[in-house]
């Protein structure tokens, strides 16, 4: 029977040890954690942005964990991975927004929110005694009349993006906003554009599986459930 070699459970195992080839085997656990995760999505369209999510409907459930969150009036965070990490990982974002306001009087631009965010699971691959957030995020708001679309991973990564998908199908979600993305979208075609990115994704959803928020100045952050997105006329 061939053993394991010693030295390879050791990086394996360590999240502050490299492997020979320059690999932290636990980040990249984690990153697979969101692989499987909900597809999740943010577009920024011409006076707000999109962010979206697929959930499952057991039919006994009386309440799905949330996917879509509401940090403050002007920002929004969709995630994909482990839900309990999701939710941890928004109340500090929660806290972190009304320090801001508190400190500053003002409130806290996307990109500070969303460096906060990265930051925090940076830390998680720093230390031994601890394990990466399995999280990855999309943070998207508009702040003095521009806005904005902010992607982080387990590693920490912080990206700015147009339109980007993660999750089980991110890579279809992904394709899908690079051929049909352009600038100056309505809000109604930027919804559009998502639920039909979320079902490239995972074409076994329909409307009842779609969490979806909009963020702009005028209405600020705005969820709209299944129901929502039916009265105004969307479907999958």
């Amino acid at each position: 029977m061939q053993m394991t070699n010693p030295n390879q459970q050791q990086y394996d195992r360590g999240i502050t040890t490299f492997s020979p080839d320059g690999r932290l085997f636990q980040v990249e656990y984690a990153k697979e954690a969101v692989k499987k995760g909900a597809t999740a999505l943010g577009i920024v369209y011409d006076e707000g942005v999109v962010l979206g999510a697929t959930r499952s409907t057991p039919e006994l459930q009386v309440r799905n964990p949330e996917k879509v969150f509401k940090i403050d009036d002007h920002i929004g965070v969709a995630t994909s991975g482990l839900v309990a990490d999701g939710r941890t990982l928004v109340e500090e974002a929660r806290n972190e927004a009304q320090k801001y306001l508190m400190t500053y009087s003002e409130d806290i631009p996307i990109s500070n929110l969303s460096k906060f965010v990265a930051d925090r699971c940076q830390q998680f691959t720093q230390y031994g005694g601890v394990r990466p957030y399995g999280l990855a995020t999309i943070a998207g708001g508009v702040k003095d009349g521009k806005a904005e679309v902010y992607q982080t991973d387990p590693s920490g990564t912080l990206s700015q993006w147009n339109a980007i998908a993660i999750g089980k199908g991110g890579s279809e979600a992904r394709e899908y906003l690079q051929e049909n993305w352009e600038e100056g979208l309505s809000r109604e075609d930027a919804i559009e554009l998502a639920l039909e990115a979320l079902k490239e994704g995972e074409d076994d959803i329909e409307l009842k599986n779609v969490e979806m928020g909009t963020v702009d100045e005028e209405n600020q952050f705005n969820r709209m459930s299944p129901d929502h997105l039916e009265e105004e006329g969307f479907e999958l």
